[in-house]
């Protein structure tokens, strides 16, 4: 734990270093934090928006965007989580301009609380790591609605901390939960169906 604290205070202060350096118009500060960044940014954009047209011009918004508002950020979260914030914020506007479709209606037939859904029993790192079943899982991915490929690419991809999905997201932690558990739910079924992974 006290490793992972202090990993945490040097990022921290490296977070802050860079923003200082950009604020301070120090040449080659901003290029630094669009390539340690860009990659994040354009999973979060795709994830909503599914068109790589669209997802370059907004990616390109979403850094001019954090160039004009980088002096709004306190360094009370990561960096990584207030782009990532950004992104949301842009792509969510773009979906919600073109009236599509975010997330599928949620029904409570589950019966569980928020608090007990993100745990379902399905291994989405394990399946992750069978090389057999990435393009299955892959595909299956592809097929969530946009919210719910969000959540799992900053969840389990970017191994944000759900805290830091909800400032990013604007969603409440239980929502989050309660979505990273429908998803892999649903993800469970589509490859029990295609390959019978077992439940």
């Amino acid at each position: 734990m006290l490793a992972t604290a202090s990993t945490a205070g040097t990022s921290m202060h490296a977070d802050r270093e860079l923003v200082e350096a950009v604020l301070a118009g120090r040449r080659g500060a901003f290029e630094q934090l669009v390539r340690t960044y860009q990659g994040l940014c354009w999973r979060i954009v795709d994830d909503i928006v599914r068109h790589p047209d669209d997802t370059r011009e907004l990616c390109q918004e979403v850094f001019l965007r954090i160039h004009r508002s980088l002096h709004q950020y306190r360094g009370e979260s990561a960096l990584k989580s207030w782009v990532a914030q950004v992104a949301c914020s842009v792509a969510l506007r773009h979906i919600e301009r073109r009236r599509l479709p975010l997330a599928e209606p949620q029904d409570d037939e589950d019966g569980l609380a928020p608090a007990e859904r993100v745990g379902d029993g399905f291994d989405l790192e394990a399946a992750t790591a069978d090389r057999d079943l990435q393009a299955h899982l892959h595909a299956a991915i592809e097929s969530l609605p946009p919210l719910q490929r969000l959540l799992l690419t900053l969840y389990h991809l970017e191994e944000m901390p759900i805290g830091d999905i909800a400032r990013s997201t604007g969603l409440a932690e239980g929502t989050i939960k309660s979505h990273l558990f429908r998803s892999r739910k649903r993800l469970r079924e589509i490859l029990e169906a295609r390959i019978g992974v077992p439940a």
